[in-house]
């Protein structure tokens, strides 16, 4: 069968073993969602996280553009301290279907665009919890939210589909990476500080004691945020879930919305 010009191969495998979810199902998602997802993926330079033969196997990441890929795939020429990459670009839903057919699990974003590949528009705050501590990671999320209003910010919430949430917002394109990443830096340690009980950036886990990471190493040049609506590749099929603030005291995991719910 075919999804928005795309000939579904393999419909009938079973991407996700626990619940059975096929690989249909899993671009059909996509389809559904493509009005949602396709304005985060506008113009940014993606990787891949591509799980052919489902998630009960070893998946890989993909950043280059394979050579195979059809010329409706927009690509961006990435420049790196060895030469260029040939990066994706995701910008319509024939793109996003063609993706998700060649088993892309998950869509990670750059926080830059491609005619601002150094300036980011973007800045986002992963929040990596420590097992069975949820509530603590909305309390920390609160946090960081009213740290961040209190600086003129509109800070945005999405579960990660997996563990934890991501608090993110918007920003004019005037600083480079570097530029921002200090600022950045700067303010959660300025949390870390305010809630030593709380947060900590300590990036290794023996290091933590317990507390909520805040994960702000992802805000600069070439690296990438999940972007939102994308599913994870984790047993129960997580997805990556803008939410509202007032949605976050009902919410009992950062995977809490399922591409099981979607299918039902």
């Amino acid at each position: 069968m075919k999804i928005a010009d795309i000939e579904i191969s393999h419909p009938e495998k079973i991407i996700y073993p626990k619940h059975n979810i096929t690989k249909l199902q899993m671009v059909k998602y996509y389809e559904e969602v493509a009005e949602d997802i396709l304005p985060y993926l506008k113009d940014r330079p993606l990787t891949l996280h591509r799980f052919p033969d489902g998630v009960a196997d070893k998946g890989f990441y993909q950043k280059n553009a394979s050579d195979y890929f059809p010329s409706f795939i927009k690509r961006v020429s990435i420049p790196t301290e060895d030469g260029t990459n040939t990066q994706i670009i995701c910008n319509s839903k024939k793109s996003l279907i063609y993706l998700a057919n060649q088993g892309t699990i998950s869509f990670h974003i750059w926080l830059a665009k491609k005619d601002k590949l150094y300036k980011p528009d973007k800045v986002v705050f992963d929040l990596d919890p420590p097992k069975d501590s949820f509530v603590h990671v909305k309390e920390a999320a609160i946090k960081i939210r009213d740290y961040l209003k209190e600086r003129g910010k509109d800070p945005l919430l999405m579960t990660s589909g997996q563990n934890g949430l991501h608090v993110w917002y918007s920003m004019r394109r005037t600083k480079t990476f570097d530029e921002v990443r200090e600022e950045i830096k700067t303010m959660a340690q300025k949390l870390e500080k305010k809630y030593p009980d709380l947060l900590t950036t300590a990036v290794r886990k023996d290091k933590r004691e317990g507390k909520i990471f805040i994960d702000y190493l992802r805000n600069a040049y070439a690296q990438t945020s999940v972007c939102p609506y994308s599913l994870r590749p984790n047993a129960d099929a997580g997805i990556a879930m803008p939410i509202s603030w007032e949605q976050l005291d009902k919410l009992k995991s950062g995977d809490e919305f399922t591409l099981l719910d979607q299918i039902k």
